[in-house]
């Protein structure tokens, strides 16, 4: 049986730029209470792009929360009232410089459904064409070519450590792509 959570009352504790965190008193199934702090965000995208045929590109990028710098896929937040599909485009042009005229869904999930509602979609292209990088301010990300096998070393090594990448690469890798 699926319980519900009920929201009766709401504290917002902080909003930034990117995210919010809410204290939620919650009204639980068997009727007592209790609260959920909750991260409120507006969801992101990323895009697994072949530029040809069995190779991919990774962006190499430095992530304070995990003082350390690992390989994803292009990835971005959704700008308010932002298609994912458009966001996808938009961040593989950015991050990269390959422009893409469209890109198939991969798969959308939840990435932390603890503590947060961020929900990230993942879109698929193959259809690219070399332009210009241009990333945001205060990002700086480094694009790079890996072949299938390069990727397939990196995922025995256990080099790859974004679960964003580490869903788009299986998925990748199964669909023989």
């Amino acid at each position: 049986m699926i319980h519900h959570e009920e929201t009766i009352g709401e504290e917002s504790l902080f909003t930034g730029r990117m995210i919010q965190l809410k204290r939620l008193t919650v009204k639980l199934p068997n009727g007592s209470t209790s609260t959920r702090e909750v991260v409120v965000h507006p969801g992101a995208v990323a895009v697994l792009a072949e530029v040809k045929p069995g190779s991919i590109v990774l962006v190499q990028q430095y992530r304070k929360p995990c003082e350390k710098t690992l390989w994803e896929i292009p990835a971005g937040k959704l700008e308010p009232g932002e298609a994912p599909e458009q966001a996808a485009l938009r961040e593989l042009a950015e991050e990269t410089g390959y422009v893409a005229k469209d890109v198939q869904l991969v798969h959308r999930f939840f990435t932390a459904p603890g503590f947060t509602n961020e929900r990230l979609h993942v879109y698929f292209t193959s259809v690219v064409e070399a332009g210009e990088v241009h990333p945001d301010a205060d990002e700086f990300v480094e694009a790079r070519l890996f072949t299938r096998d390069e990727v397939e070393r990196m995922l025995e090594n256990g080099e790859i450590e974004d679960a964003k990448t580490l869903v788009a690469l299986y998925w990748w890798r199964q669909n023989g792509r």
